[in-house]
């Protein structure tokens, strides 16, 4: 299994950004994704949750409204696509997935919200 993030860099406040995650070595159509972050000095939190062809999605509070999940399975792709994006929301991104009883991380993409 390969997840790798990518998408990330300087944002003004404001802004928008859309990650991407590349899947390999996988099924990627039958299961779910999430994308995860971890700020300086804090603990990794949940973003966003997808399930397996897209019927449902789920956001932490902090993001609702402003980030969308979706994926393609054509693709093998997972996206976040992150609007009105806040300092806050400066963090190192990461999708996750969990196969055969096992998680695994991508190697994250750094989102960074500043003036």
């Amino acid at each position: 299994v390969q997840l790798v993030e990518s998408g990330g860099g300087l944002v003004q406040p404001g802004g928008s950004l859309r990650l991407s995650c590349a899947a390999s070595g996988f099924t990627f159509s039958y299961y779910g994704m999430s994308w995860y972050r971890q700020a300086p000095g804090k603990e990794r939190e949940l973003v966003a949750t997808i399930t397996s062809a897209g019927g449902s999605r789920n956001y932490a509070e902090s993001v609702k409204g402003r980030f969308t999940i979706s994926r393609d399975n054509a693709k093998n792709t997972v996206y976040l696509q992150m609007n009105s994006l806040k300092p806050e929301d400066t963090a190192v991104y990461y999708c996750w997935t969990f196969v055969a009883g096992k998680g695994y991380w991508g190697q994250g993409t750094q989102v960074t919200v500043s003036s």
